[in-house]
């Protein structure tokens, strides 16, 4: 066999293998490897590229069978004893606490202050004083807690209640219709059809189309010249409980009937607290 083809299959094998053992050992992003999978990595990467160019390549195999399942077991360790998860990882460092920055930790992670204020900026936080606590991970990352004062408000802060968030299901993909997206969503073509006749659109005019978990349908069509107009269903019902609203309170105020003012009062205060409780949702 000519040595240019033996290269090849042994490359194509070295290809494969590769693929199965980084399938059997899981997928991270590099920034959250740990230095043993980090080391991994590389003398995996090594040992392909052995197998493929080396004549005694099935050594290479071994050696690269005996790296796998030696961080699988470390891996196994780690998920089943704290204390190895400290030792192979080690701990979090904080590097700052109550807006102080604690110098000898960062010492210890051997990090500049303007490598500490360019992280503390991708997190939002311009002024080390905003900052309640800092913690540098084991992966290098630096996560940051901003003082409960300078934190941005939620719905949550204000005692507002909100509908819960489900995950948006992509429908239609490059003009081809997800029908299995649709039925987890318990909608089928027909209603699609419908609603991209609403928009004054057709299927295959459609890029990405996603139905939110109010069963609104926002497309992004191919031709992004094309304005497509926003759905203004909830708009519309939130206008028209308002003109209820109005209305109960007109007629309270209008008619000389004791009982049917109180009436129209009750339920106008009914309809108010209706709208507070449904206006997060149709005001999105």
């Amino acid at each position: 066999m000519p040595e240019w083809i033996e290269i090849f299959l042994k490359t194509l094998l070295a290809v494969v293998v590769l693929f199965v053992m980084t399938k059997l050992l899981g997928k991270r992003q590099v920034s959250q490897l740990s230095l043993f999978e980090y080391i991994t990595g590389i003398t995996i990467g090594n040992l392909a590229a052995y197998i493929s160019l080396e004549t005694d390549w099935y050594l290479g195999l071994v050696s690269l069978a005996a790296w796998v399942a030696c961080s699988l077991g470390i891996e196994f360790l780690q998920l089943k004893s704290k204390k190895m998860r400290d030792f192979i990882d080690g701990k979090g460092t904080v590097l700052i606490r109550d807006g102080k920055i604690l110098e000898d930790n960062l010492k210890k992670e051997r990090l500049t202050t303007d490598e500490l204020m360019e992280q503390l900026r991708k997190k939002s936080a311009f002024k080390v004083a905003e900052v309640e606590f800092a913690i540098m991970e084991p992966d290098g990352d630096i996560n940051v807690l901003l003082a409960r004062k300078n934190q941005p408000l939620t719905a949550k802060h204000l005692g507002i209640q909100v509908a819960p968030e489900e995950e948006p299901q992509a429908v239609i993909m490059d003009g081809e219709i997800m029908d299995e997206a649709l039925a987890t969503i318990g909608f089928n073509r027909g209603w699609l059809k419908t609603e991209l006749d609403k928009l004054g659109v057709t299927i295959e005019n459609v890029f990405l189309g996603q139905v939110d978990s109010y069963g609104q349908l926002y497309v992004d069509l191919f031709d992004d010249k094309i304005m497509v107009p926003v759905p203004q269903e909830k708009a519309s019902l939130f206008a028209t409980l308002k003109k209820c609203e109005s209305d109960l309170m007109l007629f309270g105020l209008t008619t000389n009937n004791k009982a049917a003012k109180e009436m129209y009062e009750q339920c106008s205060k009914q309809m108010e607290e209706i709208i507070t409780q449904l206006k997060p949702v149709l005001k999105r």
